[in-house]
């Protein structure tokens, strides 16, 4: 008999013949208003169950492309610098055998890990970061780690102007003064894009999506919602939009399931990921 092992649906291929691999960090230790993303990660492959494989406005379907999910990484508890270097290790492996990581979180923390992973392979990495929070303090709390700095630390990496900000409308004023000085920087939508798109067409590009970029209205389950925010519709049709990037690594966080019962935020996820690999696919 088969082990009940929860895959994202129609993720059947052989790990060597996959060019899209996704994988879990059920993460949360350094949630500061509501936890729950660890359970994410398997909450998105339960549900992407009740949703097809084949997208209308894409035209296209997972089952014609291969693409593989190999589960989530054991994270221990408390020691986030270790989490961080089994999130970097992982994605190492699947970048060194050629193939597109695709990060299920969690909490946005977890992203650093990809993104170390990601600028020791690409040091010419720009980071395309939508999210209703910049995630550019210095430190939260004195904890330089943290789900409120992971794009701080990203930019420690990479250095000015290599990140692209869409959709914020929280923060201190200091965030969003560091943020106009050394990122290109589009709070408040999610409209901006185009007029990059023919430089990141040139480069690497790693793409991080926090699911709170999305109104409360429509996605309740995530552990910090922030109102006035984008609709499902929006992020699918900036995600459209990137068709072409050469994207080398990606991830989705934050979505927060045990604040939603309803499950309509986990079908935001589900429906969200679908098309994100879909693009990912595209020409590979």
């Amino acid at each position: 008999m088969n082990k009940n092992v929860h895959t994202y649906m129609a993720a059947e291929a052989d790990y060597r013949e996959a060019k899209i691999v996704l994988f879990g960090a059920p993460f949360d230790g350094t949630t500061s208003f509501r936890p729950g993303t660890r359970f994410a990660p398997d909450q998105i492959r339960r549900e992407s169950y009740g949703i097809e494989t084949y997208s209308p406005l894409l035209d296209r379907d997972l089952e014609d492309h291969a693409f593989t999910d190999i589960g989530d990484i054991e994270l221990p508890f408390g020691n986030k610098e270790r989490v961080l270097d089994l999130i970097e290790a992982t994605t190492d492996r699947i970048l060194g055998d050629g193939k597109i990581p695709l990060l299920l979180g969690g909490e946005h923390l977890v992203s650093l890990g990809a993104i170390r992973s990601a600028f020791k392979a690409h040091p010419d990495l720009r980071i395309i970061h939508l999210d209703a929070h910049a995630d550019l303090r210095e430190d939260y709390l004195g904890e330089s780690l943290s789900h409120a700095t992971v794009l701080r630390r990203a930019y420690d990496l990479l250095g000015d102007k290599r990140i692209y900000q869409f959709g914020i409308r929280s923060g201190p004023r200091e965030e969003f003064v560091f943020a106009r000085e050394h990122t290109f920087f589009h709070p408040f939508t999610l409209q901006g894009i185009e007029q990059y798109l023919p430089a990141l067409r040139e480069v690497p590009v790693y793409l991080t999506i926090d699911l709170d970029v999305l109104d409360p209205g429509v996605f309740p389950g995530t552990g910090t919602p922030e109102p006035d925010g984008a609709s499902v519709g929006d992020l699918i049709r900036f995600i459209h939009k990137l068709k072409g990037l050469q994207i080398v690594g990606a991830d989705v966080v934050e979505l927060s399931p045990p604040y939603d019962p309803s499950g309509i935020s986990s079908a935001a996820a589900v429906k969200t990921l679908r098309e994100l690999i879909l693009i990912l696919a595209e020409d590979r």
